[in-house]
């Protein structure tokens, strides 16, 4: 299918089938998703993968998003609370290890992510690290897409809860948006078969230069 195909295809589904997804579209999703756009290369967020139902419905108690339990699997991305040193020191020695330079020549690099990450309180800096974790949402989104796997987007749920259950405060992590991923029941999901409403591209993209 092509790209354009699959984003016309896709939507956010509201009831799923009892069907798994396969174990090799879900890592092809995450493979995708770690090669999404990043702020200096730095992934300041985590996404956590739970195929377990009953977990998944512990997580999900109390929200209205039943796609929480209902789909194959849910994605928490957890974005930072803060940028330490610690991270910073990390993306410099993976660095210099991928691409095979020392790592004292990434000194410039360091400096300049240190003025801009360590002075920054940690309130700002989360902010700057969920709207990554964002990011790497629309990537994961567009990569179901083309695996054919549908997905739910979903804010409506208690992130203090989450983060108690999995344990995600203790790691410097909050979640910020969850995405399930499996496939629309096409006879219960009201939704499936209408068309999808988007403004004309040139109305939604004007041209100015």
């Amino acid at each position: 299918m092509e790209l354009q195909d699959a984003l016309s295809w896709r939507y956010a589904v509201k009831k799923y089938k009892e069907a798994p997804v396969a174990d090799d579209k879900i890592r092809r999703i995450l493979e995708a998703t770690n090669l999404s756009a990043s702020s200096v290369g730095i992934q300041p967020y985590r996404v956590i993968v739970i195929k377990d139902k009953a977990l998944r419905a512990e997580l999900g108690a109390g929200s209205f998003n039943t796609q929480i339990t209902d789909a194959s699997h849910l994605l928490v991305f957890a974005a930072y609370t803060n940028i330490d040193q610690g991270m910073i020191d990390d993306l410099m020695t993976r660095t210099a290890a991928i691409r095979s330079i020392p790592v004292e020549q990434l000194a410039d690099f360091k400096k300049m992510l240190e003025s801009f990450l360590l002075t920054r309180t940690a309130e700002e800096n989360f902010q700057w690290t969920s709207r990554q974790a964002y990011i790497g949402l629309g990537t994961a989104l567009i990569a179901a897409a083309a695996e054919q796997v549908d997905s739910t987007p979903m804010e409506g749920f208690d992130s203090a809860q989450v983060d108690r259950i999995l344990g995600l405060t203790e790691k410097g992590l909050r979640s910020v948006v969850l995405l399930s991923l499996g496939y629309r029941d096409e006879e219960q999901d009201w939704l499936a078969s209408l068309k999808k409403v988007r403004l004309p591209v040139d109305e939604f993209a004007p041209q100015v230069g």
